[in-house]
């Protein structure tokens, strides 16, 4: 369970974060020099050098956004020139890709953010340019829409596997489909059948909470409070749930811990695009109370279950039910061990799950719960102050990961074990970098009471 300091403030954290910067600087800058572009997107990290792995093509966007939030956090104008030139020379077809659930993923990294420094002033006011940026969003919300399953209840977008399959993770892409709704986009099917993109996000949102979430009702014999399931399985001649599973975790009845670090930041951010919305727009899906309870009660849910199934200093092991766990003896009740015999931890579900925390008590904040509010927001900054140092905090010049200890896919065996060692370790991730990226970027404004970091600060008041 983790260790909550109360006493922690972001201001603290603000020397970490420098260096932070600083590093991630210049791994940016060596990542761009020596990585082979012609191999494809960069994945994960084999002895400190970024690999591709051919599944899906769902992290090219942090690449390039990830030289974007170094341009918001540090003004350095040569990561802005490096983000907008890979934009607009690679990023293209991640807009029109029809094979894949992550469009919230590449395109609001990178698109999304360029408008956004637009929208905020950080860059220069270009009508044309920001024409381009929304254009890609609106038509990468609707792609993303377009891949829909019905259910019984509703419906949901469905994953790489095919119409059957609902993934925890599309509970923070569906941002996209928020976007492209606020900026005046429809999706049209069949016959110019048009349908209205945030209701479509909304009810795949509901979807996720009912059947990715748990919530301690009995739904199975390890169905408690917060537990997550990675992949979700529906009949979809009769749009019947079937039974849990996963791609990347143990198993179906196991709780991955990137999934859940999904579900935790996806329904705290999108509780605050909620408040943006008129109850006008929402009535397209339903009443607002009824969409902010079903939203906040995945959220908190999935984040007790984070705090109470993380070790004391914030980072989790790669699944909870990961079967060698038991030989760790009581590994709840002391500080992970990346460098154990054992099971992998995974940093990135970390850097995920921190910026949810944070979120949801900021949520809870200022809608005066106070206590739970600083529960959530302290635990947040907990997680950070661990991932913000070594061993985490990549500090070796010749390493192009910032963030240490990611793992990708245990089960596949994908992750780089070194030599002398008996797990997975002392590599990064693109997601599990960009994200660390973001809860930096997130925690500096904070600190330095700028504006509050959103995805939808990308629109225009």
């Amino acid at each position: 369970m983790i260790k909550i300091d109360y006493n922690l403030k972001p201001e603290d954290l603000l020397p970490a974060m420098n260096k932070f910067w600083e590093l991630s600087g210049e791994k940016i800058v060596n990542i761009d020099k020596e990585y082979p572009i012609n191999q494809g997107t960069p994945v994960f990290t084999v002895d400190g050098k970024y690999s591709t792995r051919g599944w899906t093509e769902w992290t090219q966007g942090f690449q390039f956004g990830s030289a974007i939030l170094q341009y918001d956090a540090t003004g350095d104008e040569s990561f802005l020139k490096m983000g907008k030139s890979k934009t607009v020379q690679l990023m293209a077809p991640h807009v029109s890709h029809i094979g894949v659930h992550d469009h919230g993923f590449n395109n609001i990294s990178t698109y999304g953010n360029l408008l956004r420094l637009m929208v905020e002033g950080k860059i220069s006011f270009n009508e044309w340019e920001k024409n381009f940026y929304e254009l890609a969003l609106k038509i990468s919300g609707a792609v993303q829409a377009s891949r829909w399953t019905k259910i019984k209840d509703g419906g949901f977008i469905y994953s790489f596997n095919g119409p059957h399959s609902l993934f925890v993770d599309t509970i923070r892409t569906i941002r996209i489909l928020m976007l492209s709704h606020r900026l005046g986009h429809v999706l049209q099917e069949e016959n110019d059948a048009r349908v209205n993109l945030l209701a479509r996000a909304l009810t795949h949102a509901k979807a996720t909470a009912d059947y990715s979430i748990f919530y301690g009702e009995g739904r199975d014999s390890y169905d408690i409070w917060g537990r997550a399931a990675h992949e979700s399985i529906f009949n979809v001649k009769d749009g019947n749930f079937r039974s849990p599973n996963t791609q990347q975790g143990y198993t179906g009845f196991s709780t991955w811990t990137r999934g859940l670090a999904w579900g935790m930041v996806g329904f705290a951010e999108e509780l605050e695009f909620l408040e943006t919305v008129s109850d006008q727009e929402l009535e397209a899906y339903g009443a607002r109370k009824d969409i902010e309870a079903f939203m906040l009660r995945a959220a908190r849910a999935t984040c007790d279950f984070y705090i109470d199934h993380t070790p004391i200093d914030g980072i989790p092991y790669w699944d909870t039910g990961a079967p060698n766990l038991h030989r760790l003896g009581d590994y709840l009740s002391r500080a992970a061990d990346p460098f154990n015999d054992f099971e992998p931890v995974d940093s990135s579900a970390a850097a995920i799950g921190a910026q949810g925390l944070l979120r949801l008590g900021k949520y809870l904040q200022k809608k005066g719960d106070t206590e739970n509010g600083n529960k959530y927001w302290q635990a947040g900054l907990t997680v950070l102050r661990t991932l913000f140092d070594e061993p985490y905090l990549s500090t070796d010049k010749s390493h192009q990961g910032i963030i240490l200890h990611s793992i990708y896919h245990q089960p596949n065996g994908w992750d780089h074990v070194p030599a002398g060692q008996k797990i997975a370790c002392g590599e990064s991730s693109m997601w599990g970098d960009y994200h660390g990226r973001e809860a930096a970027l997130y925690l500096l404004r904070v600190a330095k009471n700028e504006k509050y970091y959103t995805f939808f600060n990308c629109l225009s008041k």
